[in-house]
């Protein structure tokens, strides 16, 4: 295990509260803590990855609340994270499905192998100057056509600190990520960037912007040009869409 300092404090600290998060938080995505448009994503996700056929990792997976939703949605998936408290957790609610100790940088998967990794805001204690080591990790292991979902709280890439956080005596930094730099980010791991999605805080516990964003590794098409498999004739490459529109202009 990586001996960063930001997986260290992780590690500390969400294991030490895995006991606490299955309690308040739960093991299931739900309502409370997931708007409907959140929940379509994972579905467009789990489509998409059902459309290539494979195994999938829900990376970052606390106590398996999206690898329960995608397994139910027919998909073979994976969770790991890096708290061993999460873990078991996760172990315990779920002892159907799979779960190991891992780091976001070292996927216990080879090359090529999976169709589909959700990150379900599992990169908001990684530092932005470390997301390229996080792509790139993601790109080794995805296959020609495979997807990711990304979802984080977005800023202009802010820290935020928790002293004490969760009540472990740890200090825990959490990064407001900006939107181009992941995008940028992604695509610079050879991913094609297929949507951005932000919503406004709609939640009672939420207080920023919300941000989904779904990438493709480029399948190669029969004359050699690669593309994405939801490409279709002259797609754009990235559109962007705002809950707050949608929600008529207004937040919770």
């Amino acid at each position: 295990m990586s001996g960063a300092d930001h997986v260290v404090r992780s590690r500390r600290v969400y294991s030490e509260s895995a006991a606490r998060y299955a309690a308040t938080v739960g093991t299931a995505i739900s309502p409370t803590f997931e708007a409907s448009l959140d929940r379509a994503i994972l579905e467009v996700f789990a489509a998409s990855c059902r459309a290539v056929g494979g195994a999938v990792i829900d990376a970052g997976c606390g106590t398996g609340r999206v690898a329960r939703f995608v397994a139910d949605l027919d998909l073979d998936v994976l969770g790991v994270d890096v708290a061993p408290g999460m873990v078991d957790a996760a172990r315990r609610a779920h002892p159907d499905l799979r779960f190991e100790l891992a780091e976001l940088t070292d996927l216990p998967a080879a090359d090529s192998s999976i169709v589909g990794v959700a990150y379900w805001y599992s990169i908001i204690t990684t530092p932005p100057s470390e997301l390229a080591a996080v792509w790139s990790e993601l790109a080794r292991v995805l296959a020609s056509g495979g997807s990711a979902l990304v979802a984080f709280q977005s800023g202009a890439g802010e820290e935020v600190t928790r002293p004490d956080a969760y009540g472990t005596d740890t200090d825990l930094t959490l990064y407001r990520h900006s939107v181009d730099s992941v995008c940028a980010a992604l695509s610079g791991a050879g991913l094609t960037v297929e949507s951005v999605t932000r919503r406004v805080p709609q939640l009672p516990h939420e207080t920023t912007v919300q941000t989904f964003v779904l990438a493709a590794r480029p399948t190669a098409s029969p004359a050699g040009r690669s593309r994405s498999t939801s490409e279709h004739q002259a797609a754009p490459r990235r559109r962007s869409t705002s809950w707050a529109v949608w929600a008529g202009g207004t937040a919770d």
